[in-house]
């Protein structure tokens, strides 16, 4: 019946997983899933799986090196479990890098200048007439609205507060269509290419189309990012660099004490195949 209910759930059948001899029990790994999202729940279970059988492994190596936990808390005043320390600990004992040196991170620098600007501000504001593409009869007396609305700010563009008043389906109708500053990933891609083809104060030609409906777009002010210099993200591209060196030194030498072990139950990368059952 469990097999069955297993089955069901899209959950591969309860086979044993255990690491050197020591098991990780199937309700440890369901438990686990929740932090592994996956469109499938047997990934999820997998995935879940792998995570406990590497922090067995790490956990088992510290303990044979005779290593004593030493809990640290974060600012939040969270303090690690003693597992975590061990883990934590044996990391930083086997798996030490040297912090890269100034000219590595200047030579990054170089090589990826267009990273390290500051972001593009636009000061803007609109009018949102709001309509579903799907609609057909909703959308045409949207469209139709905001043309009536682009022919009347031809000859007063000053009414546009006064128009967003009455007509804007967005929130920002009460500050007279005023949207504030914009950086990018703010709105969406449409808008955010409109107002990137306007010049401070220029009204939009035509309505923008988006998923909510169709805009007339204002830009008030446009200020453009600037380059970064180096000293201003020095420290931020030696953490970037460490924590890459780190992340793939940890996988090798986790991969490495994969290759020692008697791992059954589960399928790893490195592992003998002749002791994964």
């Amino acid at each position: 019946m469990a097999h069955t209910e297993q089955a069901q759930n899209g959950l591969p059948e309860r086979v044993p997983v255990s690491v050197n001899g020591i098991d990780i029990p199937h309700d440890a790994i369901a438990r686990e899933t929740q932090y592994h999202p996956a469109p499938k729940p047997v990934a999820a279970w997998q995935a879940a799986a792998r995570a406990l059988v590497v922090r067995e492994l790490l956990l088992q190596e510290a303990r044979r090196l005779g290593m004593a936990a030493d809990p640290h808390s974060d600012e939040g005043g969270r303090r690690e479990t003693e597992e975590e320390a061990l883990i934590r600990g044996l990391v930083e004992r086997e798996v030490a890098v040297p912090e890269p040196d100034e000219a590595t991170c200047r030579r990054y620098y170089e090589q990826n200048r267009s990273r390290f600007r500051s972001e593009t501000i636009f000061e803007a504001a609109h009018i949102l007439f709001s309509a579903r593409e799907d609609d057909a009869e909703a959308y045409a007396e949207a469209r139709a609205a905001a043309a009536a609305a682009l022919e009347d700010l031809k000859s007063r563009p000053d009414r546009f507060s006064a128009l967003a008043r009455a007509h804007s389906a967005c929130p920002s109708a009460e500050q007279g269509g005023n949207l504030g500053q914009i950086t990018a990933g703010q709105t969406t891609p449409e808008f955010e290419q409109a107002l990137a083809g306007l010049s401070p104060g220029e009204i939009g030609e035509t309505p923008v189309k988006t998923r909510y409906g169709l805009h007339i777009i204002r830009l008030d002010r446009r200020i453009d990012g600037a380059e970064l210099p180096f000293e201003a993200v020095a420290r931020h591209i030696a953490d970037y660099l460490q924590e890459n060196v780190t992340r793939r030194a940890t996988a090798q030498y986790v991969a490495r004490l994969v290759s020692k072990a008697d791992i059954s139950g589960l399928a790893l990368a490195g592992a003998p195949e002749h002791r994964v059952s």
